[in-house]
């Protein structure tokens, strides 16, 4: 699931990736692989992935890419 979240952020942008099913380990690896493909910041929060600004039309096509079969977003 993609979102866009500003609640805490002091009124900016992130782009949360939320159930991905990944374990730990792997975050960080799709979290680097998604900043190079975005141009962007981010950080492993709990096990969502939280991108700077708003990519949610990018997003998708970069996960499809990744192996991720049904992308929703809100």
């Amino acid at each position: 699931m993609v979102r866009l979240e500003r609640a805490g952020r002091g009124g900016k942008e992130a782009t949360v990736v939320e159930q991905l099913g990944l374990p730990a380990s792997e975050l960080d690896e799709w979290l680097k692989a998604l900043k190079a493909a975005l141009g962007c910041g981010g950080s492993v929060e709990d096990d969502s992935l939280m991108l700077q600004g708003d990519h949610r039309k990018r997003l998708p096509a970069v996960l499809k890419v990744r192996g991720v079969r049904k992308v929703t977003g809100g």
